[in-house]
């Protein structure tokens, strides 16, 4: 399909459209049997991507080793049948590698601006993605509403103010995964007051992809205990509770967390 008049021949051994390199070998074995995806959600990054502002042209060469396959190895970290809520999702990152690589998880893309939501829905339909929701939102709009068992996030905020906005929407004992790169020992260590009066339990860094990326990916983990979020969370998951706003938090995956939000 061609997305915004973009032309996008080519195939993994050629090479792609808009610059794009041929997919590395690697690719192959992370993906498995949804490599063909893997390799049009990737152009669709490098065209309509591009094209509407979520992805930068000089990060077109680069695509595939620090940003798809940099998130696709996340889900090493993931439990069976996990639900999980990407936080500030943009370009499907690392929401879609992901999904791609665990289609037993349920993936919630949440994502606040529209022309990234009108992006995301185009790429899941394409893809024919079952196991992804796209809903247009902030994180803070979600708490009683959504609960899920992971929350993901890469290049959203500083960590104690994704944590702020992610261990709220997690269940009891979930957590929270973030991609944080070369910060993120020194993220973790000027975050530590405030993980614990969101209700965190436990926080270490993890490098996940080794043997397989050139360059590991670095991920933080925060474990939330009975309480994500802290008192004031509890507090507003109570509340909507009782308004009659969330009932019982949402489940993720299909229809779930109230299908696909359009505005």
């Amino acid at each position: 399909m061609d997305t915004d008049g973009v032309q996008t021949e080519g195939t993994p051994e050629e090479g792609g459209p808009g610059g794009l390199p041929e997919a590395p070998a690697v690719a192959r074995e992370i993906f498995g049997d949804r490599f063909p995806m893997a390799v049009r959600y990737t152009e669709l990054l490098a065209t309509a991507g591009v094209q509407r502002g979520l992805i930068g042209p000089r990060e077109v060469p680069r695509l595939w080793d620090r940003h798809v396959l940099n998130c696709a190895v996340l889900a090493e970290l993931l439990p069976s049948n996990a639900s999980l809520c990407d936080v500030g999702s943009g370009a499907g990152l690392p929401g879609i590698p992901v999904a791609l690589v665990r289609p037993d998880v349920s993936v919630t893309l949440l994502e606040p601006l529209l022309r990234r939501t009108t992006f995301l829905e185009e790429v899941i339909r394409e893809l024919g993605l079952e196991n992804v929701t796209v809903v247009r939102g902030r994180a803070e709009e979600m708490i009683g509403k959504l609960a899920v068992d992971i929350v993901t996030a890469r290049a959203v905020a500083p960590l104690d103010r994704l944590a702020g906005w992610g261990l709220p929407l997690l269940r009891p004992y979930g957590q929270m995964l973030a991609l944080k790169g070369d910060t993120a020992e020194q993220e973790l260590s000027d975050s530590r007051s405030a993980l614990t009066k969101l209700g965190a339990v436990k926080w270490s860094v993890l490098a996940v992809g080794e043997g397989l990326l050139e360059t590991s990916t670095r991920v933080v983990r925060v474990e939330a205990g009975e309480s994500p979020g802290g008192v004031k969370a509890a507090t507003r998951r109570a509340r909507a509770a009782r308004a009659g706003r969330g009932g019982r938090p949402a489940e993720t995956g299909r229809g779930g967390a109230g299908g696909r939000r359009r505005r």
